[in-house]
């Protein structure tokens, strides 16, 4: 890891490694400030360099006059940019990031993401897990996992365009029946409802999957449309329990 093996280096990695955990796990009962103070001292920086550490953190996280305040007192995305803050506080080469964004709003989801993007142009590598598709999306590369096995990697754009499956819409009425026929082919890969229209992925191997499903419609329009990474996803897992 980062060059070196982990047996003998431990103490070393330590310092070049960052993780912020999906759920919220720093001292509810200390205030901010509080907090980066104790995560400066695990990491041994000195008192100088922690104090001026931590001003730019606050600054730059948004936590300014907050730092008197109990962190179990704030907002979700309050705390999500804390973790954060401590998570880089010693700037790791590498930051694990755990599901971050499960626990807070989307204009929040975005201003972090800009924050990892901002840490990304400093030279930090990020690996994220996420069930989000569309944060996914914003990911330089993926790796698509099912029961800790990979099944798929690359980039988004590679991965929608080499997914083994063709997209279609399908626009009408009576859609919940329509899903239960189509499911039952072999050549369906997964059917799912989405607003008013039923979103369905068939196998690769269909030259024209347009035909295929035209005889299953009566009062319904279909369309191949572009594929999403949620749809990469269903593709690469198998799909048929996807309802």
């Amino acid at each position: 890891m980062c060059g070196q093996p982990l047996k003998g280096h431990e103490e070393d990695l330590k310092q070049r490694l960052g993780y912020m955990t999906q759920k919220f796990s720093l001292y509810e009962n200390l205030t901010v400030r509080e907090n980066l103070n104790f995560v400066a001292s695990i990491y041994g920086l000195r008192r100088g360099a922690a104090k001026a550490r931590i001003g730019e953190l606050l600054h730059l996280y948004g936590l300014q006059g907050r730092e008197k305040q109990l962190a179990g007192s704030m907002s979700g995305g309050q705390k999500q940019r804390l973790a954060l803050a401590c998570a880089t506080l010693h700037q790791p080469e590498l930051l694990f990031l755990d599901e971050p964004t499960s626990a807070v709003d989307p204009e929040n989801r975005r201003e972090f993401w800009e924050r990892l993007f901002d840490l990304c142009d400093q030279g930090t590598t990020i690996l994220v897990s996420t069930h989000y598709m569309d944060e996914a999306e914003r990911c330089h590369q993926l790796a698509i996992l099912e029961n800790g096995i990979k099944r798929a990697d690359g980039t988004p754009q590679q991965l929608m365009q080499d997914m083994p499956a063709n997209v279609l819409e399908i626009s009408g009425t009576e859609l919940r029946q329509l899903k239960q026929n189509l499911i039952a082919q072999t050549e369906v890969v997964s059917a799912a409802q989405v607003g008013n229209r039923l979103r369905v992925l068939v196998s690769k191997q269909i030259p024209q999957p347009e035909q295929l499903i035209a005889k299953w419609l009566t009062n319904q329009s279909v369309e191949v449309v572009r594929p999403s990474l949620e749809d990469v996803f269903v593709a690469c897992t198998g799909g048929r329990h996807v309802g």
